[in-house]
């Protein structure tokens, strides 16, 4: 995907990492669109609230949305803690949530997906 940057006036593509992991974020969230997503470590931030990316930039925000309508999202609250946003800042519909929980979760759960 081209993008370009407001200090440079050529285009360039975004790395091919970068594509892959937009390809595989969005078959997760497509994948558990009737399921449940715990977000851990990093992954917390995703469910900000008010992201705003560059134009030609995949929203994780935007992304998560579909799922939080058919789905649940869990956030990991000792990672919330470590990174940061709390409860006012994530996305409506996303729980903070314990690793008992995606414990619980995960024993109960017919399917599996960790990358």
């Amino acid at each position: 995907m081209p993008v370009r940057s407001d200090n440079d006036s050529s285009a360039h593509s975004a790395s091919d990492s970068d594509r892959n992991a937009d390809r595989e974020s969005q078959h997760a969230v497509a994948s558990a669109a009737a399921g449940q997503l715990y977000l851990i470590a990093d992954a917390v931030a995703c469910a900000k609230m008010g992201q705003k990316t560059p134009n030609g930039y995949y929203n994780i925000e935007r992304m998560l949305k579909p799922l939080v309508r058919k789905g649940k999202v869990m956030l990991c609250g000792t990672c919330m803690d470590a990174r940061g946003p709390g409860e006012e800042d994530i996305l409506e519909g996303c729980t903070r949530s314990t690793l008992d929980e995606l414990t619980n979760q995960t024993l109960e759960a017919d399917k599996v997906l960790v990358f």
